[in-house]
């Protein structure tokens, strides 16, 4: 039975660089790419980023119930976004366990649907240090910036939903922490014996369970309610 891992964080704190290090880093562990309905963006490639299909295909697929989860994002020009079944039955045929790069709404649904899904939320440091990354990226206009702000403000408000919160603060750190808690969630379903390493690495994972991350967070959390800007969507 494969474990499936969920990852979600606000935009700009790292969770994709996270993603792509434990990617290199683990074996046997697949990544299931999104389907949408926007159009490519960039250089964004099929298959890619996303599988791009239109709304009709989308739709069918609602209905003919491929999805794990999926969701209409408003911000985004009302586009779907959704995560196939088959990624799920594909790691599975192969003896694999599966990560999925999905928001707030999206993880609520798979942990419906799958209770024993393993979920991580990755928190930035505080919310300067946020507002700092999303403006070195150069990328986005000051209003797009403070929505983006407010938009974390509120999916942080849902980080004790998840089983694990990861702050990330050094890149290299942010993996090898995810690692833990990917390798200590494969020994604990394995039923192996338990070298020393393997204890001091489940003792690793352990310390960023939600109950024992909860007096971290709650810093970062007020450091963005403090700041919220009312009015904002």
């Amino acid at each position: 039975m494969s474990i499936v891992f969920i990852i979600s964080a606000p935009s700009g704190s790292g969770k994709s660089s996270i993603v792509a290090g434990i990617l290199s880093h683990v074996t046997n562990l697949d990544f299931s790419i999104s389907y949408t309905t926007r159009l490519p963006r960039g250089s964004e490639k099929n298959g890619r980023e996303y599988f791009f299909v239109s709304v009709v295909v989308f739709e069918k697929m609602i209905r003919d119930g491929d999805f794990l989860e999926y969701a209409t994002l408003f911000g985004n020009g009302g586009d779907y976004y959704g995560t196939a079944c088959r990624f799920l039955e594909e790691a599975e045929q192969h003896g694999h366990d599966l990560l999925l790069d999905i928001d707030v709404q999206g993880a609520e649904q798979v942990k419906r649907k799958l209770p024993d899904a393993v979920s991580i939320f990755v928190l930035p440091p505080d919310r300067a240090t946020l507002e700092r990354r999303l403006r070195n990226r150069g990328s986005d206009s000051e209003d797009k910036i403070s929505k983006r702000l407010a938009t974390a403000a509120r999916e942080i408000e849902n980080y004790e939903k998840y089983d694990y919160i990861l702050v990330n603060d050094r890149l290299d750190e942010s993996i090898e922490d995810l690692k833990a808690i990917v390798l200590s969630r494969r020994l604990a379903s394995s039923g192996a014996p338990l070298s020393e390493a393997d204890k001091s690495m489940l003792q690793a994972a352990e310390s960023f369970r939600l109950e024992q991350a909860r007096e971290r967070v709650k810093p970062i959390v007020a450091s963005f309610m403090s700041q919220a800007q009312p009015g904002l969507p």
